[in-house]
């Protein structure tokens, strides 16, 4: 197989659509997961129900239910970069959220108590005193929702089809590939998908051990 007759496009629609992906759901993901880990009312068991909905969710329901609403609210949504943002920012939603709101849930609370009874107001002690030490938190629900994002299929095929430059991310070429017999080309997308995938969990392990033995020592 000639190296120069690989086309490289789907690897950057797809590291342009984690990389967005990623971001977005880092900015809405810790402001919802503090409410929620604060918030006793009624309903809670059902918002982290919903919250959590995509993790075992059909990719093809979320992705007809996706395109219907697009339908209702701008047609340029479906089969565009902006349709498929949505989409997986929705479906990578939870392996952001949930690594995050756990932390914060765990959070030793007698810090938080002391935060306040400095007058510190509630965003300050988000700020200043839990981000900073659910770090480990963070950076797992940042590379596990860019890894996740990375490798999506079905919800991204249903909504965005497979549009060269646009849509065509890294999974959907395997997929082309493979329907076409074009197996070298095929291989080649999944052994680097795979090693991609694999470094992603070998970094977070390997920062992870790394924490969990500074905190031994402190």
């Amino acid at each position: 197989m000639d190296i120069t007759s690989i086309d490289f496009t789907p690897f950057i629609v797809s590291l342009k659509l984690a990389f967005f992906t990623t971001i977005i759901l880092f900015i809405i993901s810790i402001p919802l997961a503090y409410f929620l880990a604060s918030y006793e009312g009624k309903g809670k068991s059902v918002i982290e129900a919903i919250f959590s909905l995509p993790i075992v969710l059909p990719p093809s329901v979320l992705g007809y239910y996706l395109l219907v609403g697009f339908s209702k609210i701008s047609d340029s949504l479906a089969f565009s970069f902006e349709g498929i943002l949505i989409a997986s920012i929705i479906y990578s939603f939870p392996f952001m959220f949930n690594p995050i709101l756990s932390a914060i849930e765990n959070f030793d609370k007698t810090l938080i108590e002391a935060s306040f009874s400095i007058k510190k107001t509630k965003f300050q002690t988000l700020r200043y005193v839990i981000l900073p030490n659910i770090k480990p938190a963070i950076f797992t629900g940042i590379v596990i929702a860019f890894g996740h994002t990375i490798g999506e299929f079905g919800v991204v095929l249903m909504v965005g089809g497979s549009i060269d430059g646009v849509t065509k991310v890294a999974s959907i070429a395997i997929y082309d590939y493979s329907e076409t017999l074009e197996y070298n080309l095929a291989n080649f997308y999944s052994l680097v998908l795979l090693l991609f995938s694999f470094i992603i969990l070998f970094v977070v392990n390997l920062i992870n051990r790394k924490i969990d033995v500074k905190n031994k020592t402190i």
